[in-house]
């Protein structure tokens, strides 16, 4: 069976109650063509999940948090566990992200535990991997990410997971590498799965490119082969750029 296309929409820490009418238009966007073609998912702020939901609980679009603890409860002040995402409305939950890795310090091993704890709440992890500009100047890109995928993933059998990969240097620096880089990479994570959990279930997890998506690039960046959809930043921010990028798939 071939890999269901996902994109999905990392609004970062952007977003208050008015910005529920931008997700209104998602769903409206996401029409009967889009649905049959591919799961279209935003990441809103944690704050928006339940009204969101709640608003679109028969919408055909979902929704996913952008980071979940480590833990399922208990005293950990400010932290939010998958349960709690799962139980608001959420579907997915990204972990990993570069920007969590830089700025909270998130080791491998942190990543694995909140995917693990993901996964047991019955929530899908967008796990994410990828290098800074140093490391690929020092020709590290694969080294460096060939090590994330092996301390970062599952390794108990569940393949009920995403993997994103997003070269930290093109995070909304409107910097890309080329196709065929991507597709060097998006083929090196293929096999590092299939060398991990097997052939049948690599062809089964859907690997995401992200990394300055935009509507101008979009068509050829999702048509590399292994890219299964998005992981979009910035532009999931401007609807019409979001869903233009989502109709490559129309």
């Amino acid at each position: 069976m071939p890999r269901r296309p996902l994109v999905v929409g990392n609004w970062k820490m952007n977003g208050l109650r008015a910005s529920l009418k931008e997700i209104a238009a998602v769903n409206a966007a996401y029409d009967l063509v889009l649905q049959e073609r591919l799961d279209l998912v935003i990441c809103p702020p944690a704050t928006l999940i339940l009204t969101a939901a709640e608003q679109h609980q028969h919408g055909a679009m979902l929704l996913g948090a952008q980071d979940c603890a480590a833990t399922s409860n208990g005293a950990h002040t400010g932290d939010l566990s998958a349960v709690m995402l799962q139980d608001v409305g959420a579907t997915y939950v990204i972990v990993g992200h570069s920007e969590r890795r830089a700025d909270h310090g998130e080791t491998d091993a942190l990543v694995k535990a909140k995917a693990l704890r993901a996964l047991s709440a019955g929530l899908i992890p967008i796990i994410c991997v990828g290098e800074t500009l140093a490391e690929r100047e020092r020709d590290k890109a694969f080294d460096i990410v060939g090590a994330q995928l092996s301390t970062s993933l599952p390794d108990d059998g569940q393949i009920n997971f995403v993997v994103a990969y997003e070269p930290v240097w093109a995070i909304g620096t409107g910097m890309t590498p080329t196709a065929n880089d991507i597709a060097s990479m998006h083929a090196f994570i293929r096999r590092s799965i299939e060398e991990r959990l097997g052939k049948a279930a690599s062809q089964q997890i859907r690997i995401l490119y992200g990394g300055s998506v935009k509507p101008e690039n979009a068509q050829t960046l999702l048509n590399v082969d292994n890219v299964d959809g998005a992981l979009v930043g910035g532009a999931s921010l401007n609807i019409s750029d979001f869903m233009e990028i989502a109709a490559v798939y129309r």
